[in-house]
C-alpha cells in the first residue's frame, strides 16, 4: 500500500503544521538546563499529580478499566486509550483505532507482525503492554497499571512545558532514550527520535514518503549514529532541535497573524 505525505505523518508522528508556542531561539538552551535540572522533573510530575485533568483522566482510565470485558473492547475505549497511548509514546493515534489495537495486540517479537512493521516505538510498546499474551487480565495487572499511570503523568508535565518552549518534551525523552539507538534505523523507526534528529539535521517532513534506504542515507550523510552513545553529542542534538523549533514555531505564529491580518483587512475593504 502507498502512503501519502499525510498517512506517513499520522502514523509516526511527523508534524504537519506547527503550533503557538512561546519561547524563543535565544531562550531554548537556558530552557533545557532549568527542565534537566536534578529534581526538576520529580517537582513536576508531583505537581501533575494533582492536576483536575490527570486526575480525572486517571480516574475514568481505572473505571473503564474494570468494566471492560474483554481486551478488544478495552483497546478500543477511549478513556484507556486517553492514558494508554502517551504513557507508551504513541500520543496523536487515538484516530487510528483499528490499527491501534491490531498493533498492540499483535506479537512484538514476530518481524512480520503489525507492530514491528510499524517501527521500533509502536515494537516497544506492544512489549511493554504484553497483551499480546497476557489479553485483559495483562492489562489489568497492578504493576503494568502502575506503570502506565507513571508514564501518562509524565508525559503530561512534559507536554505542558512545550507551552513555554517548543519541543520542550521531544528534547527530553531525546536526552533519555538516544542511546537505544545503535543503527539509522532504530531512529527511523522511532516517532520522537526521528522528529528531533531530522529537526536537528534541518531535513524536510517530505522525506517520510521516501524509500526507508534514502531516509537512512540521508541521515546518516550528516549524523554518525555512533554519536547518539555520546551524551554530549546528544546534548548539541537537542539544543539544536529546540532551536529549530522555536523558529519553526514563531514562523507559523507570523504567518497565522499575517493570514488574519489579511482577513481583517479584505473584511474592513469589503465594509467600506
Amino acid at each position: 500500500m502507498d502512503l501519502s505525505l499525510s498517512m506517513v505523518q499520522a502514523l509516526f508522528g511527523v508534524s504537519s503544521s506547527t503550533t503557538a508556542s512561546t519561547g524563543s531561539a535565544a531562550m531554548a538552551i537556558p530552557a533545557l538546563q532549568r527542565a534537566t535540572a536534578d529534581g526538576a522533573e520529580a517537582k513536576g510530575i508531583e505537581r501533575e499529580k494533582k492536576d483536575p485533568v490527570s486526575i480525572s483522566a486517571l480516574a475514568q482510565f481505572r473505571t473503564a478499566l474494570d468494566k471492560a470485558d474483554t481486551i478488544e473492547k478495552a483497546l478500543q475505549d477511549p478513556r484507556i486509550l486517553k492514558v494508554l497511548l502517551p504513557a507508551l509514546g504513541l500520543a496523536g493515534q487515538e484516530g487510528n483505532g483499528a490499527l491501534v489495537r491490531r498493533a498492540l495486540l499483535s506479537d512484538p517479537k514476530d518481524t512480520k507482525g503489525l507492530a514491528a512493521q510499524l517501527g521500533t516505538t509502536w515494537q516497544a510498546a506492544a512489549e511493554t503492554l504484553g497483551v499480546h499474551s497476557t489479553g485483559l487480565a495483562g492489562l489489568r495487572d497492578s504493576t503494568l497499571v502502575e506503570n502506565l499511570t507513571n508514564g501518562f503523568l509524565k508525559y503530561q508535565y512534559r507536554t505542558g512545558l512545550d507551552d513555554t518552549q517548543a519541543g520542550m518534551s521531544d528534547a527530553l525523552y531525546f536526552l533519555e532514550s538516544a542511546k537505544t539507538a545503535t543503527d539509522v534505523y532504530g531512529v527511523l523507526g522511532n516517532t520522537v527520535l526521528r522528529r528531533v534528529v531530522t529537526g536537528a539535521l534541518e531535513l524536510p517532513d517530505a522525506m517520510a514518503i521516501q524509500a526507508v534506504e534514502t531516509q537512512g542515507r540521508a541521515v546518516t550523510s550528516r549524523l554518525r549514529i555512533d554519536s547518539l552513545q555520546d551524551d554530549k553529542a546528544v546534548r548539541k542534538l537537542a539544543e539544536r532541535y529546540l532551536i529549530a523549533a522555536a523558529n519553526a514555531a514563531a514562523e507559523g505564529s507570523s504567518s497565522s497573524t499575517d493570514a488574519l491580518s489579511m482577513i481583517t483587512t479584505l473584511s474592513v475593504s469589503l465594509r467600506a
